[in-house]
Formats: structure tokens, C-alpha cells, sequence
């Protein structure tokens, strides 16, 4: 996906998101590393107040496959209960760490709790995960740019590309 691509969906998320939650001062919860760039283009496309807060969960370790495990590296910091809660991703896969991340949410008994994402790969889903706002689905290739990493590498990409590997 081209830059030009990204800046006109998260132009289209932006105004879906701002008709659901204008009046309701959400927290955002980024899940970092990689989907901070999408949140800062994300909220600056919102026009009403929100928090904005971030979670550090890992399954990756440094492949480019998941571990099947989800850890907390870190936790909140803000309180949500009887709060709207919007997260914000960069990638939703295998569906485990989404999942895992809106149990752990639930547990501070939020008002609601809806999911944005950039991209998903619906193939690669062992979790249902219910996508409320959704910019690109992409198929069964690693992916980086605009945040997107391997191995810590190539966030700083504008376009979203697809590493191949050597044949």
C-alpha cells in the first residue's frame, strides 16, 4: 500500500470513528510498537476530546512467526472503567494477541470496547476478532512500513511493503 493509499484510509477510519465517538471522549489504546505512527495520523484526523494511552504486549519475539503466546510487558496506565475504549492496531494476524489484549481490557470493566485496525489477514486468524473499523485486509505475506517491522527494522517506511523471501 502506497502512502497516498494509507492517508486516504485513515482519513476514511478517522470519519467513522469521530461519527461513533464524538461525544463520547474515548481512550485510545495503541498497542506499541507498532501501530504509533497509524495513532498519530489517526488522532489528528479526530476532532473531539480522547486519551490516549499505550499497551506493550509481545508474541513475536524476533521472528516473523507468532509465538502463540501473549505477554504483558506493559500494562495501562490510565483507568478505564465505565469508559469508551477504542483499540487501535497495526496488524491483526492469528487474532491471539487482539484477543488477548480485549480479555485483559474487559477485566477493567470499560463501557464498551471497540477494535481499529489498519490491516488484517483473515487467513492467518486462529482467534475471532470482531474488526469495528477496518482499513485494508491483505493476504499471507509479512508486511512492513509505517510502523510494520522485521526484526525492529523498516518501521520508518512511508509505504507498506511485503518482504519476499530469497528464493
Amino acid at each position: 500500500m502506497e502512502r497516498h493509499q494509507i492517508a486516504a484510509t485513515v482519513e476514511q477510519l478517522a470519519a467513522g470513528i469521530s461519527k461513533d465517538y464524538c461525544d463520547k471522549q474515548p481512550v485510545l489504546i495503541s498497542v506499541l510498537k507498532g501501530s504509533f505512527i497509524f495513532l498519530a495520523d489517526l488522532i489528528r484526523r479526530l476532532d473531539f476530546p480522547l486519551e490516549v494511552d499505550f499497551v506493550t504486549l509481545a508474541s513475536y519475539g524476533r521472528g516473523k512467526e507468532s509465538s502463540g503466546r501473549v505477554e504483558v510487558v506493559q500494562g495501562l496506565r490510565c483507568g478505564i472503567k465505565g469508559r469508551h475504549v477504542l483499540v487501535v492496531e497495526d496488524i491483526i494476524d492469528t487474532g491471539l494477541t487482539t484477543s488477548f489484549l480485549l480479555d485483559y481490557l474487559s477485566k477493567e470493566k470499560p463501557a464498551s470496547i471497540k477494535v481499529c485496525a489498519l490491516t488484517s489477514k483473515p487467513s492467518r486468524r486462529q482467534n475471532p476478532v470482531t474488526i469495528d473499523y477496518l482499513g485494508f485486509t491483505v493476504p499471507d505475506v509479512f508486511l512492513v512500513g509505517y510502523g510494520l517491522d522485521c526484526n525492529e527494522q523498516f518501521r520508518h517506511l512511508p509505504d507498506i511493503c511485503c518482504i519476499r523471501e530469497k528464493e
